[in-house]
Parts: C-alpha cells; sequence; structure tokens
C-alpha cells in the first residue's frame, strides 16, 4: 500500500491550502513519510495540466423514480419538519486505514447514492418538503487536496461532481461540508437519523429529542416493510448470484477438505465481488459439529469428509440487497441414515412453513407451522415427553431448535429491525414482503439428552420467500433442498 504524500506537507502550504478550501482544518499530515516537503515549482506543476473529465449528460440511476417516491411518503408522513438522514462516515480499522464504507441503510434507501459523508435533508416548503443531497465534492485541485490528501482522489479514486450527482440521483446537490453550520442556525422542529454522522448529530443537539428522531427510524423501517418493483427485482438478483456461489463452492470441496473452512468463505467471497458489492453479512461456514453453532463464522476449523457442511451465504448486490440462503450439505455428497433423518425433519418442517406464507396469513404463521413439525419429530424420537401441544406450550423443542423460523429480508440481512412489533412480529403478511423460512435442529456435541449418534450435527435450512398476489414465490428455488436431490445436484457439480 503506497504511502500518502502529506507527511511532509510543510504547515504553511497546508494552512494556505485549508483556507482556499474553506476548511477548519488543514489536511491531515501522516508521520514519518520520505519526501521532506512540496516545492513551489512541484505544487505549481500539479496545478495544471489536466484534462476536463466532467461527465455530462448522465442517465438518472435505476432506482430514481422508486427513490422520488419514497422520499414523497417521508414528506408526507412528517409535513412542516426538517428531516436529516445521514449516509455515515468512514470507520478507521487500525491506525491510517479504514473499513470499506456502507451506506446508512435509510440513507441509500431514500437517494440510491452509497458514498460516505453523504446527508439527504428534506427542508420545509409550501407543499411538501424541497429534498437536497448534500456531498462532498470532487477533490480541490487548486489547493493540492486531490493529490496531498489520504482522502483525495488520486489516492482513493474519483467521486462525482455535485453536478453530476444531480443529474445521477435526480435531487439538487450541494457542497456537505457547509451543512453543520446551516443546520446549527437552522430554526423549527428538526429530526435525524441518528447513529451514523456525530458532527451532523452535534450541530442539532439542542433541536432534536430521542423520542421525535425514534419515530422517523421506526417509519423508514416500516416504510421497508413492502417491497416496490424494484427490490423485488434486486433480491432476486442476489438470490440468483448466491445459488451461483453454492455452485462454486460444492466444486471445491475436496480443496476444502485439504485447508478448512476458509477455502468455502473464501470461495463464496469471490462470487459475492465478482458479481455482487460484497456479502450482505459473515458468510456462515460451518462445518461438523461447528453447525450446531448458530452464528459460526471464524471458519477455521476442518471439513472432513462424512460431516455435514452448513453454508449459510449471501451476495449483496451494487444497490445494497442483499440474500440470504443456508444449505445443509454432505461434505462427501451423501447422507448418512442419521444425517438424512434429521435433515428429512427440518425440511419437512421448512414445507409446512413456506406453505404458510400468503398474503393475509399472521407473519407468526409459518414460524408456528415449522415449529409443529419439528415438536412432532422430537416427541416422536423420543427426545421430548408429548402430547406435542404441551412441549409447543412449554417451548421445550427450543432446546434442539433454538431460532426463530425466518425474518423479513431486504437492504439489510435481518430488514426492517426498528419497525413497531404489532406491524412486524404481529402483523399480516402482504403481497411484496420478502422473508426467510429457515427451520434448524441442532444437537450440540456435549449434549448427553440425546443419543450420541445425534451428537454434534447440525441442520438448517433457509429460503428467501416474496409474498404475492396467490401465495409466495421461492426466490432460491434454483437450489435443491430434498435431500435425495441435494445428492444427486452435489453429484452433477463434482462430476
Amino acid at each position: 500500500m503506497s504511502e500518502a504524500l502529506t507527511p511532509e506537507t510543510p504547515e504553511a502550504v497546508l494552512d494556505e491550502a485549508a483556507d482556499e478550501a474553506g476548511e477548519e482544518e488543514p489536511i491531515k499530515q501522516r508521520k514519518n513519510g520520505l519526501y521532506p516537503g512540496v516545492s513551489d515549482e512541484l505544487a505549481a506543476s500539479m496545478k495544471s495540466g489536466w484534462a476536463d473529465t466532467e461527465l455530462r449528460g448522465l442517465e438518472p440511476i435505476a432506482q430514481a423514480g422508486y427513490t422520488a417516491a419514497r422520499r414523497a411518503a417521508l414528506s408526507a408522513r412528517f409535513p412542516g419538519e426538517r428531516l436529516v438522514i445521514p449516509a455515515g462516515n468512514l470507520k478507521t480499522r487500525s491506525n491510517d486505514t479504514e473499513y470499506p464504507f456502507r451506506a446508512s441503510v435509510e440513507y441509500a434507501y431514500l437517494t440510491g447514492n452509497l458514498t460516505e459523508d453523504g446527508v439527504l435533508v428534506l427542508e420545509p416548503a409550501a407543499e411538501g418538503h424541497k429534498a437536497t443531497i448534500y456531498l462532498l465534492p470532487r477533490s480541490n485541485r487548486e489547493n493540492g487536496e486531490f493529490w496531498l490528501s489520504g482522502q483525495g482522489e488520486l489516492w482513493v479514486g474519483r467521486r462525482h461532481s455535485l453536478a453530476e450527482a444531480e443529474q445521477l440521483y435526480g435531487i439538487p446537490a450541494s457542497d456537505v461540508r457547509e451543512l453543520p453550520t446551516a443546520l446549527t442556525e437552522a430554526t423549527g422542529p428538526v429530526r435525524v437519523v441518528r447513529g451514523y454522522d456525530a458532527a451532523i448529530e452535534a450541530a442539532l443537539t439542542d433541536k432534536v429529542t430521542r423520542e421525535h428522531d425514534d419515530e422517523l427510524r421506526v417509519f423508514l423501517s416500516e416504510a421497508r416493510l413492502v417491497k416496490d418493483e424494484f427490490e423485488a427485482g434486486e433480491l432476486q438478483k442476489a438470490v440468483d448470484s448466491t445459488v451461483r456461489g453454492f455452485e462454486d463452492v460444492v466444486k471445491v470441496l475436496d480443496k476444502a477438505e485439504a485447508t478448512s473452512e476458509r477455502f468455502i468463505e473464501g470461495t463464496f467471497f469471490l462470487r459475492a465481488r465478482v458479481e455482487g458489492n460484497d456479502i450482505g453479512y459473515g458468510s456462515i461456514c460451518a462445518s461438523g459439529p461447528h453447525a450446531c453453532t448458530l452464528h459460526w463464522v471464524r471458519n477455521d476449523g476442518p471439513v472432513r469428509s462424512g460431516d455435514l457442511l452448513l453454508l449459510d451465504a449471501g451476495v449483496e448486490t451494487h444497490t445494497l440487497y442483499t440474500a440470504d440462503v443456508t444449505r445443509t450439505l454432505p461434505v462427501n455428497g451423501t447422507f448418512t441414515e442419521i444425517q438424512k433423518k434429521i435433515y428429512d425433519a427440518v425440511y419437512d418442517a421448512q414445507e409446512a412453513g413456506i406453505a404458510a406464507v400468503l398474503p393475509g396469513a399472521k407473519y407468526r404463521d409459518f414460524h408456528d407451522a415449522a415449529q409443529h413439525v419439528l415438536a412432532e419429530r422430537l416427541v416422536e424420537w423420543g427426545l421430548l415427553e408429548g402430547p406435542v401441544e404441551r412441549v409447543l406450550e412449554l417451548g421445550l423443542q427450543r432446546r434442539w431448535t433454538l431460532h426463530g423460523t425466518g425474518h423479513m429480508l431486504g437492504m439489510d440481512v435481518h430488514d426492517c429491525a426498528a419497525a413497531r412489533t404489532e406491524t412486524y412480529v404481529e402483523g399480516t403478511l402482504e403481497p411484496g414482503m420478502c422473508l426467510t423460512v429457515e427451520p434448524g435442529l441442532y444437537f450440540q456435541a456435549d449434549d448427553l439428552t440425546v443419543p450420541e449418534e445425534y451428537r454434534g450435527i447440525g441442520v438448517r435450512i433457509e429460503d428467501d420467500l416474496l409474498v404475492t398476489e396467490d401465495g409466495n414465490r421461492n426466490l432460491s428455488a434454483g437450489l435443491p433442498r430434498r435431500s435425495d436431490e441435494v445428492e444427486a445436484w452435489m453429484a452433477s457439480l463434482k462430476g
């Protein structure tokens, strides 16, 4: 990784640059660099001789019409109030390196923009609101920011000009560096989405309340419960890439056996980066007894023939919609008798859960249906004393089922998390909602209440369901689920 030039830049040059840019602080310096300074001749050279790269006649992003409709709904909900939705800032990983940036869901949902430091502001107007997107403009070439700053475009890449941003997002754009002062001087009621931008929150500290801000976050979370046409298409893209990622993994299971679960993690990650933005969450590549740890993301264990591999992974699209799919696969391609017994029970539970995903059904119905099947099997196998209704009433099956049977899915893997309980868990399914159905059975390696042959076996099957007008559509139907189909699919890929 190259070393930025900023450490040697003289204070006088930096202070002058800061004054020209209207910044409060000089360009940040890095200690212990190799150049003694910037000569006047070099500074002059770097100011000139650059081609005009402004992009003109840009087409709006694909979701621009949808984001406009979302902003209109937000405006209607909070008339007469200033609404501030930040994208967030870069976060330090260590010293002077940062984590890859991911814009806040609320900001991305309302704008389609994904760059750091952006802020969407809806100002009250005579009718509704006037929206402005505040962004960092292109790096300044006059003061040397573009090559002296660690965040200048010669270091981290070109960003869009404000004029380009207006064309892309269909929103008037302004310099975000001017926003904190403007917000400090603002009057009237204000709400802000908290937790993303400390400077913006500081500018509003005497103007906002936690209660009112929470109402804004809740509204934006509930607005995402029903997906529009664009979102449904992005979710299908995410799932389709995820299916190919699972196929990639099956083809290299022999290499994973020779190394570790990390080979599986890396294989899937390659597909996510080639076809999408990233993985939507830390991939769970759990082989053998690790499959009994619900969020096993260390992925540093062995992969052995005869064991099961629980792979829970999802590709995130360039627009930040993620898939969330799980398959439990026999590493050598064939289930043992006990593995198949447990797998088939989970499959039957998932079938019951999927059948319960219907418009007008209660959100809880698919969970209850799946848990009923699992409780029946646990009683059948002599692991629990019936009747089944008693088991469910006391929640006794949870020793081995552990988690809920699904969740909403979208720009967050656990989407709409801030929604009110009465509209989410206690709500009713509607066309356009997208959720996972993912029952599981997990018999811990140290569980002395089950026969030894069960211990260390974990099975989960998860699919992504879009509620339709007359039922549901399984977005991840491209991956086999039934045990015999899984074995045939794996054989075809390995062959």
